[in-house]
């Protein structure tokens, strides 16, 4: 035993006092880790793809990671052609644009645009090795309410993609402070480089506001007790700067609810909290407004968008836009009801129960 551990002191003193003794990778924990930091196997999907693939099959979505909704849906729509211009308004994890893509085999060009610089980055190296250069491919830091600059630049389009779902990276990563589910900071922003987080917007908010805010925002059936609660702990000068702060107030504020339905009614306007905070932080109507506007602008004659949204505010807005530029001979058609994933993709991904995609054809 003595002679062991000599040797082993030897290996580690091998290149002089100061020499890095090499350290194993902590130990994957189990076949699903609960930290996000532990999950290193599904943050790398090229290197893990097993692990991967038994997450989904699992019903869940791999850590880092967006399972795209509706691809084929979408594609069968847009009918993409070699040779054509195309739009992906919210790139995110690059997983739509990459099937789009393949649709122009080459030929053609796609512009994909996201707010958010962490994930903009990691998508356009994703997929530049996936063999999709800037030759064919190019990704703008931009919201997509100024599409109209964007086509000043490079013409009309003749598809255009907008999924206004959050990403699945933005709200695994504790960091981003996207989910009640694990304790971070509460921030929210798509941008965290710009505007207040959410912790600064709640600090200066009165009750009546954000009675409103979760209301409009997230149809928030609880609204008043949750923002009489929130209310009284910012008059109390506590600040509420995390994930786990917030959720337990929602929870505090609903303590009335029968208690055989409150973990699923807590669990529920936790979600919705959260949805209207984020819509409100990042201005998401008022973006959603101005692209809606825009859009048959910057279309080519007979050019198509498809459109996905995740709740009925943002489903309103897109229906209601849709059905006035027709009636003013911007669309020659609209769908007349909303396309649904497929029960079998709900299944396998249980954030696409929510999906909802609407589309529009640009009037020749």
């Amino acid at each position: 035993m003595e002679e062991y551990n000599q040797q082993k002191e030897k290996k580690q003193t091998v290149g002089g006092e100061n020499a890095v003794v090499h350290k194993r990778r902590k130990r994957y924990k189990g076949t699903y880790p609960r930290k996000y930091s532990e999950k290193y196997k599904e943050l790398n999907p090229e290197k893990y793809a097993d692990t991967i693939e038994r997450v989904i099959q699992k019903g869940s979505t791999p850590a880092g990671m967006h399972i795209s909704i509706m691809v084929q849906e979408i594609l069968d729509f847009l009918q993409i052609k070699p040779g054509q211009i195309g739009l992906d308004a919210t790139l995110g994890y690059g997983g739509h644009t990459r099937k789009m893509l393949e649709c122009l085999q080459g030929e053609g060009h796609i512009y994909g645009l996201d707010v958010d610089p962490i994930e903009s980055e990691k998508t356009k190296k994703r997929l530049a090795d996936a063999g999709y250069g800037e030759d064919i491919l190019t990704v703008r830091q931009m919201n997509f309410a100024e599409i109209d600059k964007l086509a000043e630049e490079t013409g009309g389009f003749d598809f255009i993609l907008a999924d206004l779902g959050v990403s699945s990276m933005q709200i695994d990563n504790p960091e981003r402070g996207f989910s009640y589910k694990v304790d971070g900071p509460l921030d929210l922003r798509l941008d965290p480089s710009k505007g207040k987080s959410a912790a600064q917007r709640l600090q200066g908010i009165t009750k009546e506001e954000l009675i409103g805010m979760l209301e409009e925002n997230a149809d928030e059936p609880y609204a008043e007790e949750i923002a009489e609660v929130v209310a009284s702990e910012i008059r109390k000068g506590n600040q509420i700067d995390t994930t786990k702060k917030l959720a337990e107030l929602v929870e505090k504020a609903l303590y009335n609810v029968p208690k055989a339905e409150r973990k699923d009614t807590v669990k529920k306007s936790c979600a919705r909290t959260f949805q209207a905070l984020r819509i409100d932080v990042n201005s998401e109507f008022e973006v959603l407004d101005a692209f809606l506007e825009k859009l048959p602008t910057v279309l080519n004659p007979g050019g198509r968008v498809a459109i996905l949204t995740f709740h009925s505010g943002e489903d309103r807005l897109v229906k209601k836009s849709f059905k006035w530029h027709k009636n003013l001979g911007d669309y020659s058609e609209i769908a007349r009801d909303v396309v649904r994933p497929s029960k079998e993709e709900c299944i396998r991904n249980s954030r696409a129960h929510s999906t909802k995609m609407r589309w529009a054809v640009k009037a020749l």
